[in-house]
């Protein structure tokens, strides 16, 4: 019985599950298995995987700066073999010249995923060993200067991009995105007066958030999934300066995309210099358009939800909310678009669920939703959230909403007030 009881099971397992074990728990916990034998002493310094956050040290009287960049750099001292994935996320630390260091050390291991985010302060310039990591498949940087060096060919390997506050001039952030073959998935975050031309055939997953002044899809036929969330100030340029038709630049070539997302300005990016009445692509795997902020007010921004869902055939959900001004849309002189521009035998045979919110009941607004219950056979719940600042009109949206012909004999209208 002694015997059994004396059999160190956990020490016999092979080292990929010891190393799959110890990747499971926090680098602090996998350190400290090295105390359990002699055995186990050195099991994590072959780590392929090594995350450090804030938790990484104890908070200390001086707080854990100096504490968290002695034990990422006597963690990295001791280490042997490749790392494949670095992560490191730490609000507490700043820009050091340690990590210059480290990525240099990275640089030589063959990583594969790096994850840099450091706290909010002064924004730390990346060593430029980066451009040598050849294998790497993701990488994802917050706040920091990159500044990619003229031999510099690209990440062959890359296929995940993630730039978050990065500050890189124009022409080398469409250099570094064309120049990834196999990049399926980029986000870029807070980008300023960006003019931006994507050129990825593999990309599949697409966020964009910042004050972008133009974006054009060049050749990304295999997208499908967008997210964009276009912002302005008091300087920013209009989009319409150097636009000529916004919608077939970014929506022309995406044949296959499954999820549309679009915030803050985005129908407005899309209605500028929108004058085609066809549209160049069917959208047969389009499921899911969620649209924010539309102008009711505006009929070419009313015009490009139109064309999109259209133009998906295959829609199942939709969702959309209204930014009118209410004095403004109230007026509506053409009320008339909605007979002559809409085909009263199209039908969307596939939408089930449609969320309205930060509706005002403006005359367009109404129409629309008019519009949807009349050409949805098997509509199953539309649901309206009117504006929080609308409260005299809400009795007779609900009434009029009541009215409304229905194509669905399931369809439910849930008016939802807060």
């Amino acid at each position: 019985m002694g015997d059994v009881l004396g059999v160190d099971h956990l020490s016999d397992l092979p080292q990929s599950i010891i190393e799959c074990i110890l990747t499971r728990l926090p680098i602090r916990d996998a350190i400290r298995t090295s105390i359990l034998s002699r055995r186990w002493r050195y099991k994590w310094t072959t780590l392929t995987q090594l995350v450090f956050d804030d938790d990484c040290v104890a908070m200390s009287n001086d707080g854990i700066y100096e504490d968290l960049i002695y034990f990422i750099t006597h963690v990295l001292f001791l280490h042997e073999g490749p790392i494949h994935k670095f992560h490191l996320s730490a609000t507490y630390l700043q820009n050091t010249p340690d990590l210059d260091q480290w990525l240099l050390f990275l640089s030589r291991k063959g990583i594969r995923e790096l994850i840099i985010e450091l706290g909010d302060g002064e924004w730390f310039r990346v060593h430029s060993c980066l451009f040598n990591c050849s294998k790497l498949t993701l990488l994802e940087l917050y706040r920091c200067e990159l500044d990619p060096p003229p031999t510099f060919k690209g990440f062959l390997c890359l296929k995940s991009l993630k730039l978050h506050q990065v500050l890189i001039a124009p022409e080398d952030i469409e250099s570094l995105i064309s120049n990834c073959p196999l990049l399926e998935s980029l986000a870029l975050s807070y980008f300023d007066s960006l003019v931006l031309n994507i050129c990825a055939p593999n990309l599949k997953y697409l966020y964009l958030e910042g004050e972008f002044r133009d974006i054009c899809l060049q050749n990304t036929p295999l997208l499908v999934s967008i997210s964009v969330a276009l912002y302005m100030n008091d300087e920013s340029e209009p989009f319409g300066d150097i636009s000529d038709c916004n919608y077939e630049k970014f929506l022309g070539g995406v044949p296959y995309l499954e999820k549309l997302t679009g915030h803050v300005y985005f129908t407005k990016y899309l209605s500028i210099g929108n004058s085609a009445r066809t549209l160049p692509v069917s959208y047969i795997y389009l499921k899911s358009i969620e649209l924010h902020q539309v102008s009711f007010e505006d009929m070419n921004e009313i015009l490009v939800v139109l064309r999109l869902i259209t133009s998906s055939p295959n829609l199942e959900e939709l969702q959309i909310s209204g930014s009118s001004n209410p004095v403004a849309a109230s007026e509506a002189p053409d009320l008339d678009f909605w007979e002559n521009e809409c085909p009263s035998n199209l039908t969307f045979g596939k939408l089930r669920v449609v969320k309205a919110t930060d509706m005002s009941g403006v005359p367009h607004e109404m129409e629309f939703i008019k519009y949807l219950l009349r050409n949805c056979p098997v509509l199953e719940i539309m649901s309206i959230r009117p504006c929080v600042y609308v409260t005299d009109r809400r009795l007779n949206m609900l009434i009029e909403l009541l009215k409304f012909r229905r194509a669905s004999p399931e369809a439910e209208i849930l008016f939802i007030q807060e």
